[in-house]
């Protein structure tokens, strides 16, 4: 039996010397019992991650997926998830953004519409709009855009128009400086 040679094979998956049956059988259950068990696949509804763009990619033009799909590269264009959408760390997202969940820990540029939840966690940054019925926000983020939160029926065209407060001359809300100072007295 040679270390480094030629002959590759597990030692297990040699036959013994000696032409007994007792010691194929040992040798047999001694094979079995160094093999794992295969573990069992999880469907996608468990959280299982069906679509990877691991970082050092990217992407442009319109992404469609189905399941729960994790980005850590660069995305550029339109991004359709039919379930969760995970933006990691090292993420760069300059996209319009349609999900059920949608996790950003990067960075995304853009507007996104979620069916269910958006959640902005450490040390994610968001620049746009967002809408949704819940959102969560983590202490230690950035987000710079309007949310518009609905009920279930979010993302189906049917939304209301938001109408921001007047501005004075030097861009602060007249509408918000008033509401304060009456609160004020």
């Amino acid at each position: 039996m040679a270390l480094f040679g030629k002959d590759s094979k597990d030692r297990y998956d040699r036959l013994p010397d000696r032409d007994d049956s007792r010691a194929v059988q040992e040798d047999s259950a001694r094979k079995d019992a160094y093999m794992p068990e295969p573990e069992p696949t999880l469907p996608a509804a468990s959280g299982e991650v069906n679509a990877y763009l691991g970082k050092g990619s990217k992407v442009a033009g319109k992404l469609t997926f189905e399941g729960t799909v994790r980005v850590d590269g660069q995305v550029e264009g339109e991004v359709a998830a039919q379930d969760t959408l995970i933006v990691g760390e090292t993420a760069i997202v300059n996209a319009q953004i349609m999900g059920s969940t949608i996790i950003i820990k990067g960075k995304v540029t853009g507007d996104i519409t979620a069916r269910k939840r958006v959640e902005i966690k450490a040390p994610g940054k968001l620049f746009g709009n967002v809408t949704t019925p819940s959102l969560i926000i983590q202490e230690g983020v950035i987000f710079e855009g309007h949310c518009s939160m609905g009920g279930a029926d979010v993302g189906k065209g049917d939304r209301s128009k938001v109408t921001p407060f007047p501005k004075d001359d030097r861009g602060e809300a007249v509408a918000a400086k008033a509401m304060v100072s009456e609160v004020m007295k």
